[in-house]
């Protein structure tokens, strides 16, 4: 099988129920935004020394390959079949909340704002965070029509950024890196 397929070179693709679509539609900025930010958990992945939340990297960009698919069959058009195979339980927001309390568990409380930074993975982790952030505001538009799981799909990439932010301070921690805190710089003069 060959990876080109030269359907897509006039600027039109295919949604997964056929339907064909200019490329910058908004099905497929989300599509994008999502598969950017699984490429940055691998990236971060590749960074990471806590076996934990390498397992947890990984679950997760198995996730966001569930929700391109979502994402990739909007219910017009789509056939029951097509939905079916495209379901995203909300169990997996659960598990990230779940993730979210027990790393939380482990770290001191926050009482000031953070910087972005720490170690390696936690600033790897910080930047994939953001890239969460943006695929999130990219599905936004879809709520209002798309259908199917989108906002199954949308709570998690909500609670996805908390969990990142969460693991980058827990993996600063658990590397002995101290966290750096924000704090208001004096004018320029």
């Amino acid at each position: 099988m060959k990876i080109y397929t030269r359907t897509g070179d006039k600027g039109r693709t295919s949604t997964y129920s056929g339907k064909r679509l200019p490329k910058d539609d908004q099905i497929f900025s989300a599509l994008g935004a999502v598969d950017t930010l699984s490429s940055m958990l691998g990236l971060s992945r590749v960074h990471c020394k806590q076996d934990n939340v390498s397992r947890d990297l990984h679950t997760i960009q198995c996730n966001l390959q569930d929700i391109g698919s979502v994402i990739a069959t909007p219910s017009e058009g789509a056939t029951s079949e097509q939905l079916g195979r495209v379901r995203f339980c909300e169990g997996h927001t659960s598990r990230l909340e779940r993730k979210i309390d027990e790393y939380t568990g482990q770290l001191p409380p926050l009482t000031n704002f953070i910087l972005p930074s720490g170690s390696e993975c936690s600033a790897q982790l910080h930047v994939a965070r953001t890239f969460a952030r943006s695929a999130e505001r990219s599905v936004v538009p879809l709520l209002h029509h798309h259908g199917g799981d989108i906002e199954a799909v949308f709570t998690y990439l909500n609670r996805l950024s908390d969990y990142l932010f969460t693991a980058a301070r827990y993996c600063s921690q658990q590397e002995g890196v101290q966290e750096e805190i924000y704090t208001s710089q004096p004018n320029g003069n």
